[in-house]
């Protein structure tokens, strides 16, 4: 019996998956908590009746905790240099239309922000969407004597925005939100208190009225 032996060379195989870790383009995100200063622009809908806050700079600040690996919480407070008008139903139809005058807001809100691409950036950028639930405090006008005040509103606010890391510490953040409050007329718009004898609203007009406030805004952050 004839026993052959076969000796063949050995074939390294090597490879890799994915990039090069020096020449990648994901990198991590350093995961933290950190406050993060706002710059922004609200503006939106006025309202069936125009009286609703909007079109004006806000700024304030956010503080961001990771929570996971694309998971964060946040938490907001602003400064609104916004605006209303004023719908007098003591006034003839034609004239109880007043202002812009100014009328700024807080904005206050608990939310949570999901990183598309995870814990990590590619190329430096990391997109995301965002949602939150929130309180909008109105100021006071002891000249309106219309019978309406902005008050304090219960807010949602989406939104979705792109972050860029220039180093392991610091970003940089653009994002869009729609902030949803609801208005509530006071019963007088209802009555006929003018000398022409005309309603702000309609007998059977809703009395509540929601509004939608596109908010813009760009931020600067510092992760601990």
């Amino acid at each position: 019996m004839a026993v052959v032996l076969s000796v063949s060379p050995t074939v390294r195989l090597s490879g890799q998956v994915g990039h090069d870790p020096g020449h990648s383009p994901y990198h991590d995100i350093r995961r933290g908590s950190g406050p993060r200063l706002v710059l922004g622009y609200l503006s939106g809908d006025r309202g069936t009746v125009p009286v609703s806050i909007t079109d004006g700079v806000t700024f304030g600040v956010r503080y961001e905790a990771w929570m996971g690996k694309s998971m964060s919480f946040t938490a907001g407070l602003a400064y609104g240099q916004t605006s209303r008008l004023i719908v007098d139903p003591f006034k003839d139809d034609s004239v109880r239309k007043s202002g812009p005058i100014d009328d700024d807001v807080i904005l206050a809100d608990l939310g949570l922000q999901l990183s598309l691409t995870g814990a990590k950036t590619f190329h430096g950028f990391a997109p995301f969407v965002t949602t939150s639930l929130g309180l909008a405090f109105g100021s006071r006008l002891p000249g309106d004597t219309s019978g309406y005040q902005f008050g304090t509103k219960f807010t949602f606010t989406p939104g979705a925005g792109l972050r860029w890391y220039p180093g392991r510490r610091v970003s940089v953040q653009a994002d869009a939100r729609l902030v949803f409050w609801k208005l509530r007329y006071p019963i007088n718009y209802k009555t006929p208190l003018s000398n022409d004898g005309t309603r702000v609203l309609p007998l059977l007009a809703p009395e509540t009225d929601w509004t939608i406030h596109p908010w813009v805004s760009l931020g600067v952050g510092w992760t601990f």
